[in-house]
């Protein structure tokens, strides 16, 4: 008897009390792994995640998280090729297993550096700008995310048993909700493996994740309104736990990725001779053949103009009738087996209702692989009826794929309407005005839409690809939900709440400076203060500074910028806005830098930018200028010696009229021997 799989859960692995259920290799059909989850308490994991693993999260900023992140990703990239071998038994072969197993790590590295770019070193997120609610300015308004007191459930499919649970897993964690994974049964093993290797590291926080191996029943009967679901799997399970009580009545937050009939679109601009026919029909006999069609974003509905039906059957059976099936191990092997022979006689199911209103043009699904495992050739349809319910209702999870004509571009976005929904669609045009209309045709579907042309191809990620950085997720059957999308899919794990008070209060809350907000001014300039020394609200108020003629001439001439506002008194005098000579913009900013810049070398290290730059009042000649700069937000770097500052810089004429407003971006030495 093979070994039983474990759960990790309350700080401990935990095995079932009975024997299990036999998992099977997917290309030999022997036994692999049991399961079971008898007499796991799964309460008890619920509530541990949120007084254990939510305390210990919590008191860990975004970067602190990210950096955690950081070091599994790379702990798990350099031992990866023992869940290589282990892959094998899932079907898939060492390009699948690419997809799988290093795009799950590359998930993870990719949340852990954007959320170190995006996020401040802190607990908290500010959404938007601060919002003035009274007329003084003594009562603001500001949006803040935080992370929600509870745990977040992820129940996954069995295609993607490593990407599927760490690209969940990233947003969760930097948000600081604690994870409770519970993977497919059919190809639990692997992702049993890779989390094994995550407990082993020590890195994560105790109670920050958890995994339940076997049957999950009753888990959202424990879950409440700080507790998260996000489900991948079919239409009909999705909809049978968004019904469940605690997400109807109780608000759990729930979230779906389903089934999805996702289309390649050919487009009427593409003829056979063109370069982006080629790509077309490679990019679905990828979608066919990669994982062996077992992909939520694989195209299983091919449409084409009418008059390139024939044209695209003939292309596609010339790349299919070179695709060896078989156990992955063997040489020359380029597609392997489903994930069980369940799942094939599933598909086989799904082809026999397609074939109600569509022919088969290649491969025989009578025809029945005799080997033990759960192997099955490619199988291309033909519609016969293109308004057909099949083709858009019915999803065959394999190696699938129905060819489907259309006429002119408001029949396209009939048919694509017809799929009710879909995570992703291709389009391959090389006419950019085509591109547009079709995209805005198809947008309100889709969750994404790739445009593919000769010009992107070769850096084009695919048409089945999902980034971290971009959303995952589609309308209508395609769940409704969304995942990753960058720093979105962080949020999801966190309460908005709009704050209301005075600056000092929004300033304490969000660890960043508001206008209105106490200042300090001292005897020490703000640029001599280490970041440790260095508190929100210093602020050095320099000038005034008077602008002569003579330097708005100068910067004319030493830097060219001979624009008629600053060299042209007649032409000036008659813009509305000016009504004579007025100094230059970037003059302003310069003679305010040298009102509060110190120019000793010191914990200041450089300057590495302006955000927000605005003029608002016109300089003339004799005004006299005045700079308080305010130290806004500070953010150390995680294993650097410096951190970012960011100072508010606002300048006034002599009448106090605000001339410019910007944020200065300074990086700042950490006191010596921290960092």
């Amino acid at each position: 008897m093979s070994r039983l799989l474990e759960s990790y859960a309350r700080g401990q692995w935990f095995a079932a009390s009975d024997e299990g259920a036999p998992l099977l290799s997917a290309i030999d059909g022997s036994e692999v792994a049991r399961i079971s989850s008898t007499g796991l308490d799964v309460a008890g994991m619920i509530d541990y995640a949120r007084t254990v693993g939510g305390p210990a999260l919590a008191a860990l900023t975004f970067h602190e998280r990210a950096a955690l992140l950081k070091q599994l990703g790379l702990t798990l990239l350099a031992g990866k090729d023992e869940f290589y071998e282990l892959g094998v038994h899932t079907g898939a072969t060492t390009r699948d297993s690419g997809v799988d197993i290093d795009g799950g790590f590359g998930t993870i590295l990719g949340y852990a550096s954007k959320a170190r770019r995006e996020l401040p070193n802190d607990t908290v997120y500010l959404d938007g700008e601060v919002e003035q609610l009274g007329k003084k300015g003594t009562f603001l308004g500001q949006h803040i995310y935080t992370s929600r007191r509870g745990v977040a459930v992820q129940i996954n499919a069995f295609n993607f048993p490593v990407w599927g649970f760490l690209e969940k897993l990233a947003p969760a964690f930097i948000a600081g909700v604690p994870t409770i994974v519970k993977p497919a049964s059919q190809t639990a093993y692997l992702t049993e493996l890779v989390f094994r290797r995550i407990i082993e590291s020590g890195l994560l926080p105790e109670g920050s994740v958890q995994l339940l191996c076997g049957s999950a029943r009753g888990i959202i009967d424990h879950l409440g309104g700080q507790d998260s679901v996000a489900f991948t799997g079919s239409a009909d399970t999705a909809a049978s736990l968004r019904g469940h009580a605690n997400v109807v009545g109780d608000g759990v937050h729930f979230t779906a990725e389903a089934d999805s009939l996702n289309a390649s679109i050919l487009a009427s601009d593409i003829g056979a001779d063109d370069p982006e026919f080629d790509l077309f029909v490679k990019g679905v006999f990828a979608e066919m053949t990669a994982k062996a069609g077992q992909k939520c974003t694989a195209i299983r509905r091919v449409l084409v103009p009418q008059a390139m039906v024939e044209p695209v059957i003939d292309a596609l059976k010339a790349r299919l009738d070179k695709v060896v099936v078989g156990d992955p191990r063997d040489d020359g092997v380029t597609m392997g087996a489903l994930a069980s022979i369940d799942q094939r006689d599933e598909v086989l199911k799904s082809i026999r209702e397609l074939t109600k209103s569509a022919t088969v043009v290649y491969g025989n699904p009578d025809d029945i692989d005799a080997r033990p495992g759960a192997f099955m050739a490619p199988v291309l349809l033909k519609a016969e009826d293109n308004t057909a319910s099949e083709p858009h209702e019915i999803e065959a999870f394999g190696p699938v794929s129905t060819v489907i004509g259309y006429g002119d571009t408001a029949e396209l976005f009939d048919l694509i309407a017809r799929g009710k929904g879909s995570l992703v669609a291709s389009l391959v045009t090389k006419d950019a005005g085509i591109a547009r209309e079709i995209v805005l045709g198809c947008a309100p579907f889709h969750g994404r839409i790739l445009v593919l042309n000769r010009d992107d191809a070769k850096e084009s990620t695919g048409h089945g690809s999902p980034l971290p950085v971009l959303v995952h997720g589609g309308p209508g059957r395609a769940g409704g939900g969304e995942e990753l999308g960058g720093m979105r899919g962080v949020l999801h794990h966190m309460q908005r709440t709009a704050i209301q008070g005075t600056p000092n209060v929004l300033t304490a809350v969000g660890n960043k400076w508001v206008s209105g907000s106490a200042r300090t001014t001292g005897d020490v300039h703000p640029f001599r203060k280490n970041l440790g020394e260095l508190n929100l609200g210093d602020t050095i108020v320099g000038g005034p500074r008077q602008v002569t003629l003579a330097d708005i001439d100068h910067f004319a001439e030493f830097t060219g910028d001979t624009f008629y506002a600053h060299t042209d008194p007649e032409s000036a005098a008659a813009n509305p806005l000016f009504g004579g000579i007025v100094a230059h913009g970037y003059l302003v900013v310069s003679l305010a830098a040298g009102l509060f810049v110190d120019p000793a070398p010191g914990p200041v290290l450089a300057n590495f930018g302006v955000d927000n730059l605005r003029f608002l009042t016109p300089v003339k000649a004799e005004d006299s200028l005045t700079v308080t700069l305010t130290a806004k937000l500070i953010t150390p770097r995680q294993n650097a010696e410096y951190g970012e500052v960011r100072w508010d810089a606002v300048v006034v004429n002599q009448e106090g009229d605000p001339v410019a407003t910007y944020d200065v971006l300074t990086l700042v030495a950490k006191p010596e021997g921290d960092a």
